[in-house]
């Protein structure tokens, strides 16, 4: 199964300040009043006034993201920053090989990164999406890491993360819906306890 992220991450209020008006912004929610922007061509150029660039090779530690960061685009998330870190984060996997990038502002410039990694052999908290999601204040839960701490595994592509904020759904969507699953399923005697997840969910 194929994930690709290419999203803005910041403080819910900061993104909603940031893109009220825009035609092209939306914000899907995650938990710990995050949310997430997906980053998609016609918002690029509504930013910037320019159509995106995209890498031609495949991404490294040289060139670390698919979209090319303008200094258009760079600028403006800067400037962002200046209201809370915000971060830019892309991964993309399939048949369990793939990358993930990741770059964090705050105060006006780039407080760390951009870092890439192909291969996700170190520890998990080292990994460059959890380490930025760190750095904006993602705090630890019953999930296994960061990434699935703010329900970054629930959409698998821009189109669903976009349908997911169009429908103005939560991050714990899925768990209420399996919740009620279980309900139905387990009848009025005998209920689960739900906790929280702790496995690894196929996407590093």
């Amino acid at each position: 199964m194929s994930y690709q992220l290419s999203a803005v991450v910041a403080d819910v209020e900061l993104l909603r300040e940031q893109t009220a008006g825009l035609d092209h912004a939306v914000l899907a929610a995650l938990r710990q009043d995050f949310a997430l922007l997906p980053v998609t061509p016609q918002l690029v150029e509504e930013l910037t006034g320019a159509l995106p660039n995209f890498a031609t090779g495949e991404p490294s530690a040289a060139q670390p993201f698919h979209l090319v960061l303008s200094p258009a685009l760079a600028e403006l998330l800067a400037r962002w920053s200046r209201r809370g870190p915000v971060a830019y984060l892309e991964a993309e996997f399939a048949g369990g090989l793939g990358h993930q990038s990741s770059v964090v502002w705050l105060g006006g410039e780039v407080a760390w990164g951009p870092h890439f990694d192909g291969t996700l052999d170190r520890p998990r908290a080292e990994w460059p999406i959890n380490a930025a999601l760190a750095r904006l204040g993602v705090e630890p839960g019953p999930w296994i890491d960061p990434f699935a701490e703010l329900g970054l595994h629930l959409e698998r592509d821009t189109a669903g993360w976009l349908a997911h904020g169009r429908r103005g759904l939560t991050a714990d969507y899925w768990d209420e819906l399996a919740e009620e699953w279980e309900d139905r399923q387990s009848g009025p005697e005998q209920q689960p306890e739900r906790c929280g997840p702790v496995g690894d969910w196929g996407i590093p």
